[in-house]
């Protein structure tokens, strides 16, 4: 089995098996072996024994892989157990779909961003902040000195509150001596 159309993170139904009709989250798949892991689903108990005194045996419960052919994919939309159809949009994007209401099955999912829209998005919030502070240096300016001194010691004051390091330790004399 080279392609699954399952992924990690959809809900599926258990269609066959000792499972059958319990629904639950796909935690890993694995399409080359055809295999899934569903959350709380065929679960196995591991027996351990204790290897030293400070380890502690026990009885291990896990989740086990199940064939991809035993569950089905739960439409996110519809809420239906469905087959996937594949689809695509008006940029060309390939995306899974819904064989009973049509909805695509990723749209949950975010879409990823090009590299230039983040980058432009850097660039507008440093533009914003350089903004900023030329805005406080203006008012900072227009205001009379007086006023100055008012707003600068109005501003330690609240940082110390908020617990921002304000006070500057004194550079101590290095001792020479070896």
């Amino acid at each position: 089995m080279a392609n699954s159309n399952l992924r990690t993170g959809d809900t599926v139904l258990v269609i066959a098996g000792k499972e059958k009709g319990k629904t639950g989250k796909i935690i890993s798949s694995d399409a080359h072996k055809g295999r899934v892991v569903v959350e709380n689903i065929n679960i196995v108990h591991k027996h351990r024994k204790p290897r030293s005194q400070k380890d502690q045996g026990g009885i291990k419960k896990s989740e086990a892989p199940i064939d991809v052919s035993n569950v089905q994919i739960i439409c996110p939309s519809c809420k239906k157990a469905t087959r996937i159809g594949h689809s695509f949009d008006d940029k060309g994007n390939k995306h899974r779909v819904c064989k009973k209401c049509g909805a695509y099955m990723d749209a949950e999912r975010k879409v990823k961003t090009s590299k230039t829209a983040k980058v432009k998005e850097k660039a507008d919030s440093k533009a914003e902040v350089k903004a900023d502070s030329k805005a406080v240096k203006e008012t900072k300016s227009a205001l009379p000195k007086a006023a100055k001194t008012d707003s600068t010691k109005a501003s330690k004051a609240v940082s110390k509150v908020d617990g921002a390091k304000t006070q500057r330790k004194t550079p101590q004399a290095k001792s020479q001596g070896k």
